[in-house]
């Protein structure tokens, strides 16, 4: 093709090529060029081909008039090569700035529904992503949903903090909804939708106190089992275990067959909130499970109706605390007994019986040693029971002859 004859135009400076066999129209394709001196120097531009670019003659005798007209100004480019990079970062720039636009427009709720919320669903747990979109629905969404990501200010935030208090909302369920906010926040700032700080960071978290501060006596704990005993065998089942080791309701919906092992004495907790750990089975434990029909591997232990998995406590075990009035005339929820409250016990006894705070934070599979913290004075109480005995005993008491340990023996 660089062998075609150049052809004259007419115009000093304009000369073109003519395609031998493709047409641009009625006529053959024609390449155009332009000729003009820069500084002493003669230069040779192409403008292409007219049915790629458009040119005509008429275009590219005002293209070189441009460039002549700018080379003696001294202003603009004065070479097409030069325009054409001029043009280019121009046209990166717009592409730039509506790349921009578009991000700042994009809703909280836009991304919240179309990116925030399918990530959440292929990594979390359906009970932690059912929980944030109940938040955002019924909470988040009214106050912030419409607001473009970079409009959403720790103002309109403290607005929220307000709508969920006056619901009377406890602080826990406020502080969740920032913290879902926050990750949405974070995941548009991992995926270049948002740039800057998460406005989360200048909202002060209200003040979270949800700790259970009650548990269960050995003789309540024995009233609880005698009294689910004669309502639901699956409930009293599943209270002792608790009971026994500590383990969570959703942790206790989930043992399958295969997880228990009773020559070892032991349970693998799967995927738990810190992870898979082992429990291990007191004898009532054990004896309670060898009591139950196994099934096969994969079956639950537990069932509900259908066979499959349980997803919530039965109301059995709130009609049992009911008739026992553990929760009469108590309004804390901090206070009143629950499934819960089974676990709060286990951990409250271990370290009645001598266990210390790393252990219990071990066998309730505590990431951290943070929420084992509330049951340091329980430790504290112990020593201080021990170091009164030791002085009775060094002055000549009996004090010391009484500070055996006590055996828990749950009813079966």
């Amino acid at each position: 093709m660089n062998q075609l004859k150049w052809h004259k135009t007419g115009t000093k400076g304009i000369r073109y090529r003519q395609h031998p066999t493709r047409k641009h129209g009625k006529k053959f394709d024609v390449y155009y060029a332009i000729r003009y001196q820069e500084n002493g120097i003669r230069i040779e531009e192409g403008l292409g081909w007219a049915s790629e670019t458009g040119i005509t003659l008429d275009k590219a005798v005002a293209e070189l008039s441009k460039l002549r007209e700018a080379a003696m100004k001294g202003e603009g480019p004065v070479r097409l090569a030069e325009k054409r990079e001029i043009e280019d970062s121009r046209k990166a720039a717009d592409d730039a700035e509506a790349e921009r636009l578009a991000k700042d427009a994009v809703t909280f709720d836009a991304f919240f529904t179309k990116t925030y919320l399918p990530l959440a669903k292929s990594s979390k747990k359906e009970s932690s992503t059912n929980r944030e979109e109940g938040l955002y629905s019924v909470w988040i969404k009214p106050v912030i949903g419409h607001l473009p990501l970079k409009d959403v200010a720790p103002f309109t935030l403290e607005k929220l903090k307000q709508n969920m208090a006056g619901k009377k909302q406890a602080p826990r369920s406020i502080e969740y909804a920032l913290a879902v906010i926050r990750q949405v926040f974070n995941t548009a700032k991992r995926s270049g939708a948002y740039l800057g700080e998460s406005p989360t960071v200048n909202v002060k978290r209200p003040k979270v106190d949800n700790g259970r501060m009650r548990f269960l006596t050995r003789s309540e704990a024995d009233a609880l089992l005698a009294t689910l005993k004669n309502k639901s065998a699956d409930e009293h089942d599943m209270t002792l275990l608790s009971l026994h080791t500590g383990l969570r309701f959703g942790e206790i919906a989930s043992l399958t067959w295969q997880d228990v092992d009773l020559s070892k004495g032991t349970l693998t907790v799967r995927d738990a909130k810190a992870g898979s750990r082992y429990a291990f089975l007191t004898p009532q434990a054990a004896d309670m499970l060898r009591s139950r029909d196994q099934g096969k591997p994969s079956d639950h232990v537990f069932q509900n109706r259908e066979g499959g998995k349980m997803s919530k406590v039965s109301h059995t075990f709130f009609r049992a605390v009911a008739d026992l009035k553990f929760n009469k005339g108590i309004d804390d929820p901090r206070l009143r007994i629950c499934f819960h409250s089974c676990r709060h016990s286990y951990a409250s006894w271990m370290i009645e019986q001598g266990a210390d705070l790393y252990t219990v934070q071990k066998l309730l599979g505590h990431k951290t040693n943070v929420m084992t913290q509330r049951y340091a004075h329980l430790s504290e109480n112990r020593l201080r029971a021990a170091t009164t005995a030791l002085g009775a005993a060094l002055a000549g008491g009996d004090a010391g002859q009484q500070a055996g340990q006590i055996v828990v023996n749950f009813q079966k």
